[in-house]
């Protein structure tokens, strides 16, 4: 999507259509926007296929998760939402620059243009589409009759694949106006400088404007400025943000008569006092949601690797999680070795030294570093070793 070069143009007897005569619809402004809005897409791409590949890890890929630096997740998901949602005012000015193009005639004019036209809709409809889904997932709004993980995730590849295409085709073109020196800079007006200047640090202010009052849901020295976010990561309950409380959960009331079963070799069960009877470890952990938001917290429980161990499990076993939780895709969880055998992956009854609320998942809920929050699983029933 590099704009419309002057060496390309066809004659103007073979024009039809309305004439443009705007200035900076040209080659120079949309290299210049296309290599900012290309490095944003390539990051928002490469921390998507992190988050989704730590999110629903094939099995072969299950133990092999790391469960440090425990603050990964919490950056590489920062990164993923803050690039796509400065992608958007990017991707505006970038359409700006290079709309002329889709009125040239003929519409096709040999097989280099017919590729270039093809690449260039399949990437504005893939971008539109990634941008668009995504940050309504930040809202949890979802207004569409297909899951949302799966057809994102689909939809990245191809985006990633007619980017690679587009910029095969069009090389010539992005190679002769990237840099001060390039040939293809003498063509253009020297005196379209100054407002291609004020254009890129009008499009820079907005990327900047955008970025700081979003990006303090999980960049905590930001907060203050988190305005146009849709968490903060100090509003919620017991100081920490919550996507689904307990009543949307349908878990509405823990049984009297609770208890934790661990099943394994040797398994058993232990009520919410045992539990407590246990040795207790503190860790600070962060929270690291999908939708982008984050917050680090203090919390006191159980070591599942303990609770496995006494069950007879091996040094490698894997661990199923059941939540009280009645309804939805999270309610049953697994966790690879290296997250349930981690000493800081815990069974947590507390946070921030208070007892777990019924939103942060009492009785219990798992607590493991470097991983979504929504495999944090709340309300937890049951363990299995596996």
């Amino acid at each position: 999507m590099d704009g419309m070069d002057p060496r390309e143009s066809p004659p103007p007897r073979a024009s039809r259509g309305p004439s443009f005569r705007g200035r900076l619809h040209d080659a120079r402004t949309a290299v210049s926007l296309g290599r900012l809005l290309g490095a944003a897409i390539a990051l928002c791409f490469v921390t998507g296929v992190l988050s989704h590949y730590l999110q629903r890890p094939p099995d072969w890929l299950a133990d092999a998760l790391p469960s440090r630096p425990v603050w990964g997740y919490r950056v590489t998901q920062g990164l993923h939402v803050a690039s796509g949602i400065a992608a958007v005012p990017l991707l505006l000015a970038k359409l700006w620059a290079v709309y002329p193009r889709l009125f040239v005639w003929p519409a096709v004019r040999s097989v280099r243009h017919a590729l270039e036209r093809l690449s260039v809709g399949v990437l504005v409809a893939a971008t539109v589409f990634e941008l668009f889904t995504g940050l309504l997932n930040t809202v949890q709004w979802y207004p569409w009759p297909f899951s949302f993980v799966p057809a994102h995730f689909a939809v990245a590849w191809l985006l990633a694949g007619a980017l690679v295409l587009h910029i095969a085709v069009k090389w010539p073109t992005i190679a002769a106006h990237w840099g001060r020196g390039s040939s293809g800079t003498r063509e253009l007006p020297a005196a379209d400088g100054p407002d291609r200047r004020a254009l890129l640090t009008g499009v820079a202010a907005a990327v900047g404007a955008v970025t700081l009052t979003t990006a303090g849901q999980s960049f905590t020295p930001l907060k203050k400025l988190d305005l146009l976010a849709p968490r903060h990561p100090d509003h919620g309950s017991q100081g920490l943000p919550v996507n689904r409380t307990a009543a949307a959960a349908g878990v509405t009331a823990v049984p009297a008569d609770w208890r934790l079963t661990v099943e394994g070799p040797r398994s058993y069960s232990l009520t919410y006092d045992e539990l407590r009877a246990l040795p207790q470890y503190e860790t600070e952990l962060p929270i690291a949601c999908v939708e982008g938001w984050s917050k680090s917290a203090r919390w006191t429980g159980v070591r599942v690797r303990d609770l496995l161990e006494r069950a007879g499990a091996g040094p490698h076993a894997r661990v199923r999680v059941v939540s009280l939780e009645r309804r939805g895709a999270y309610r049953v969880m697994e966790m690879g070795a290296a997250y349930a055998g981690d000493p800081l992956t815990l069974l947590a009854l507390r946070l921030n030294g208070h007892v777990l609320s019924a939103d942060h998942g009492y009785p219990a809920r798992i607590i493991a570093p470097n991983r979504p929050g929504v495999w944090q699983t709340k309300w937890v029933s049951g363990l299995e070793v596996l």
